[in-house]
């Protein structure tokens, strides 16, 4: 953008914000929402709480009216962001969402409405015609290339996965570009931490699996803070290697927790610190008086908040124990 954007712009947007993260879910009201005594309690607490009407019987209305709420809030933030960017960045990966299942559904010749999230930048009826059609420019231009690649991968190796590979190497390249446009120190290594969390991820599992040191140089991320040729090297090492190089980081208790799952253990405690370590760094913007960090901190926070309920009343409707529902809760309530 042509206009210089100081921080002292969003004096008035990090007043708001402040305002507004007294209306997110405090882990106490989390839990006062999961052992509610019945769907109806659960979302009158929802209710109470500025949500609107959820029916936890009706799983794709509560899904709708939780995108709903986001999209609002979105909208809401946007008129008064100096800068559109930081909104986009927490819309793109579902335009990337959308289009791994706008590939797969026409790979085997399926209806992909009830996988499509239209909450990205791209309506998901806008996307599904441009692929349809081939009209690619009607697109962002990295998702459009994004698009043709993943296309061909699948059309030549028929393999879903390689595909989705591809798209996330274009979720994270867009993501880390637009971060760096902004000019945002905060939201790049916001970005650059989701890079490290999920290559650790992808170490943990691919040594898990018994995957080769080629197979996980082709599916680690470029863009983090610790590159993909240390991990590789710390995955060859095996769990002393892992514990090592994420010591002086951020990772160190994720990765002793992954170290430990390589044994054998379930992966419950090293997916939830892998969370608490990209939460950690976000937390830090509690302590910025105003500028872009507080604007992004907020968002974050609201996205692991709708994603948390997604999972807290999907496994009430399904009858999931507490406990399990617990274990797959995300870090970042507040």
């Amino acid at each position: 953008m042509s206009k210089y954007i100081k921080d002292t712009d969003y004096l008035a947007i990090s007043a708001r914000i402040r305002a507004m993260e007294g209306s997110l879910l405090t882990r106490e009201r989390m839990e006062q929402i999961l052992e509610a005594r019945s769907d109806e309690d659960a979302a009158k607490l929802l209710h109470e709480c500025g949500y609107p009407e959820l029916d936890a019987s009706r799983p794709e209305a509560m899904d709708a009216a939780l995108s709903a709420a986001r999209e609002a809030v979105l909208e809401d933030l946007a008129g008064g962001a100096p800068d559109p960017r930081y909104i986009d960045l927490f819309k793109l990966k579902y335009d990337y969402h959308n289009v791994k299942a706008l590939l797969k559904a026409a790979a085997v010749g399926a209806d992909p409405s009830h996988m499509l999230m239209d909450m990205g930048r791209v309506s998901a009826a806008v996307l599904r015609e441009a692929l349809e059609t081939g009209h690619l420019e009607e697109l962002p231009d990295l998702l459009a290339q994004a698009v043709e690649e993943a296309r061909e991968v699948l059309d030549t190796t028929r393999d879903p996965q390689l595909s989705d590979i591809v798209l996330d190497r274009w979720t994270y390249r867009e993501m880390t570009q637009l971060a760096g446009d902004t000019g945002s120190a905060f939201l790049l290594g916001y970005v650059r931490t989701q890079i490290d969390a999920a290559n650790l991820r992808t170490l943990i599992r691919v040594a898990r699996m018994g995957k080769s040191g080629e197979f996980l140089r082709g599916v680690l991320l470029p863009g983090g803070e610790v590159p993909p040729e240390s991990v590789e090297k710390a995955g060859a090492a095996g769990a002393a290697g892992i514990t090592e190089l994420y010591a002086p980081t951020r990772f160190q208790a994720a990765a002793e927790a992954g170290a430990q799952a390589l044994q054998g253990g379930p992966l419950t405690e090293f997916e939830r610190l892998c969370d608490d370590a990209v939460a950690d760094y976000l937390d830090t913007a509690r302590y910025v008086p105003f500028g872009e960090a507080p604007l992004i901190g907020y968002l974050a926070a609201r996205e692991t908040e709708y994603t948390n309920l997604r999972i807290l009343l999907m496994g009430r409707s399904m009858g999931l124990d507490p406990d399990v529902i617990r274990s797959r809760l995300r870090a970042g309530c507040v």
